[in-house]
């Protein structure tokens, strides 16, 4: 059966020509270590993911029949690929060296990682498999396809509690390994540089550029945010958003300080990049696996936290920031200490320092993510029009929205975030 062209990106509906039985058949070599006598009998090709699962790549799901040594055999796999319609996905995804960074992240950081995990009697895992990627003529990753193992994309709600955390433990533990390597081979890292907001031009993306304006229409507009508007004009007056957001994300490379704590973030870490592995005979939470590698970057170890406090945590879990932060920097310290870190230990207060500094990123963040996200991740916005037609894009501050903000405001207000 064709798939249905409403649930999925319209760029997803038709594979590229090259993703033929030649492709097939050097894949399950690679595969099969280099094996020659392997011979293809059929493959198939669906879109991977449903609207709502992801936006930035391409991503085809492709099952291979063949035979090896007389033997039948099938292989599910995941092809991850530039997007090849020309628009804003794939002019954003040109600008960066996204596969570059991704193929790196996984044949080369994940595994290192994993290994120092190993040494200490930790069996977390980072990565899914990766079965063969190539620069060019294309730029692409294949991976197994694990929802054969029991992972699926979390649909039609958000993250529990126990999800939540277990999101958060695999971050503190990467987080760790990172902050050490950091410490003692400061080079490592240096072509994990750029993230979304390290981008040139993020300044003319109108879904950056516009995006405080809006908020600001709405605050405007809305009766029951009229105390808070004297705030928010004098904030905006006094601060731009955007660039002290850039600022942040790109602080370890142009203006380090000597007792902040940077690590190599995800980029982002969100629930639509992890799938989740319940029992199916008892339904109980197993594991977490955290996806797309592409924004990874060494920059403060607040990045990932605040970006994840609106693109992780639900409406009712966001009241508890505070507990799952304190939750993952009890992680953090735990894992430095196990894998022998001998440089100052973390200090909580330090932490909480290090967030409240890096407030405006913060702020800019609820302002234009947290509208968005709920319906993005239910498929009900086109990421292409929020970006491209200014009267789309104020559909998404609405009553959902305003619900959100009047939790979150007040304490904004006390804990002295809105102050210049």
């Amino acid at each position: 059966m064709a798939p249905k062209a409403e649930e999925y990106n319209e760029d997803e509906l038709q594979p590229p020509q090259w993703l033929d039985s030649e492709f097939f058949t050097q894949v399950l070599q690679n595969c099969e270590q280099n094996a020659s006598d392997v011979v293809l009998k059929s493959f198939k090709l669906t879109p991977a993911t449903v609207k709502g699962d992801h936006y930035a790549s391409i991503m085809f799901r492709a099952l291979a029949e063949y035979r090896l040594g007389g033997v039948e055999k099938s292989k599910s796999m995941i092809i991850k690929t530039m997007p090849e319609v020309e628009g804003t996905k794939k002019e954003m995804l040109e600008n960066f060296d996204v596969f570059e960074v991704e193929i790196g992240m996984y044949t080369q950081v994940l595994p290192r990682f994993e290994k120092q995990l190993r040494d200490i009697g930790d069996n977390t895992t980072l990565k899914a498999p990766v079965l063969y990627h190539a620069l060019s003529p294309h730029k692409l990753i294949v991976f197994e396809d694990i929802v054969p193992l029991g992972y699926k994309v979390m649909r039609g709600r958000f993250a529990n509690e126990e999800e939540v955390k277990a999101a958060y433990a695999k971050l503190a533990k990467w987080h760790a390994i990172s902050h050490k390597i950091i410490k003692e081979e400061p080079h490592y890292f240096d072509e994990y540089r750029h993230s979304f907001f390290s981008q040139d031009g993020i300044k003319e993306n109108p879904f950056f550029m516009n995006g405080t304006k809006k908020f600001m229409k709405f605050v405007q507009k809305t009766p029951e945010l009229k105390e808070y508007l004297p705030a928010f004009e004098k904030l905006l007056e006094k601060v731009d958003l955007l660039d002290e957001a850039a600022a942040s994300y790109k602080e370890y490379r142009i203006a380090p300080l000597d007792d902040a704590y940077y690590v190599l973030n995800h980029g982002d870490f969100h629930s639509k990049n992890m799938m989740y592995k319940h029992n199916p005979d008892t339904g109980k939470f197993e594991d977490v696996m955290l996806l797309d590698y592409q924004f990874s970057h060494v920059g403060p170890i607040t990045s990932d936290l605040i970006y994840s406090i609106f693109m992780l945590l639900d409406d009712k879990l966001r009241p508890r920031t505070a507990e799952f932060l304190h939750y993952y920097f009890t992680i953090f310290k735990e894992t430095l200490e196990k894998i022998g870190y001998d440089g100052p230990v973390p200090n909580l207060v330090k932490f909480r320092e290090q967030l409240f500094r890096h407030r405006y990123a913060e702020l800019l963040m609820m302002m234009i993510f947290l509208p968005m996200w709920p319906k993005f991740c239910r498929g009900d916005i086109s990421p292409d029009l929020l970006i491209t037609d200014s009267e789309y894009a104020l559909r998404i501050y609405d009553k959902e929205y305003l619900d959100e903000l009047l939790r979150i405001i007040p304490n904004y207000l006390h804990l002295g975030y809105l102050d210049v």
